[in-house]
């Protein structure tokens, strides 16, 4: 059974070096699940991070993948690590499985991108914009929504510290749909004005009057990049009926990194003003 944290970017990484070096050494799923005394879905477990990782189970594949002491030192030297629960664990009773999985890859990226079709992207929000769009959007009780408020803090707040790019496209209709007050609107815009003069943070954000662009219609998208050779970028895509897709499909993922690139392209340059006339903008 997957953690219930989800797996961690190390454990990820680990899953994969496993599979790498089975295919490497010409071995198929039935002859490793042999060499366990498990079924070959424990194999395939393993290898995709489903599962914690054993410490004999992975001795045992390796002397079967004929893996060199000097090779496998360090994967065994990172067992322990792996298996720890990620930071967010603290949260999961706030979280819905997919976010577990994609808190998990979003906790290690250098390279976070964003698109909305109609407001400000999450990790760009306030805590009263959010706390207002989840009055607004769901029926949770009072405590999950605090603490989704406080995981949604705690994701900002990392993606800051590590230094993390952040980097955000969205539609000035945004920043004219009134979420939870002109008050709650100043303050969300003046966090998105302050962004342009933070080194890491790109925003732009699409003119009201601009032609049609390759997002235009386009769901909530997130692009997903980490710095490890074992795990590709990933494409989190919102659908309707709340439905999420964690994408990994290297193709299906440079489709949507290409529309995303021809977009922000299309954009007011990075640093631009906001469009003035929204609520809490002091403007007509």
């Amino acid at each position: 059974m997957r953690p219930r944290s989800g797996p961690t970017v190390e454990h990820r990484v680990l899953a994969a070096r496993l599979r790498m070096l089975r295919e490497r050494a010409g071995v198929s799923l039935q002859a490793a699940s042999v060499a366990l005394g498990a079924h070959p879905a424990t194999v395939r477990r393993i290898e995709h991070a489903e599962t914690g990782l054993d410490a004999h189970q992975v001795r045992v594949l390796l002397e079967r993948y004929a893996v060199s002491a000097e090779e496998a030192e360090p994967i065994m030297a990172g067992i322990a690590a792996a298996n720890l629960p990620g930071w967010w664990h603290a949260w999961r009773d706030a979280m819905d499985p997919w976010q577990q999985e994609v808190i998990g890859i979003e906790s290690s990226a250098a390279l976070v991108r964003a698109w909305h079709p109609a407001l400000v992207p999450e990790l760009l929000r306030t805590p009263a914009y959010e706390a207002a769009l989840c009055r607004s959007l769901t029926a949770d009780p009072p405590p999950r929504r605090d603490r989704h408020l406080e995981l949604l803090a705690e994701r900002q707040r990392r993606i800051e510290a590590r230094g993390a790019a952040l980097w955000a496209l969205f539609p000035a209709a945004a920043l004219r749909t009134t979420v939870g007050g002109p008050s709650v609107m100043a303050g969300q815009r003046a966090v998105l004005e302050e962004a342009a003069h933070r080194r890491h943070l790109t925003v732009q954000v699409v003119p009201l009057d601009a032609p049609p662009h390759p997002m235009t219609g386009v769901s909530p998208l997130h692009l997903l990049r980490v710095p490890a050779p074992e795990i590709g970028d990933r494409a989190v895509l919102e659908t309707a009926g709340a439905r999420v897709d964690i994408i990994d499909e290297p193709a299906v993922v440079m489709h949507y990194r290409v529309r995303l690139d021809s977009a922000c392209a299309a954009a007011p340059h990075p640093g631009s003003p906001l469009p003035e006339g929204g609520p809490g903008s002091g403007n007509p």
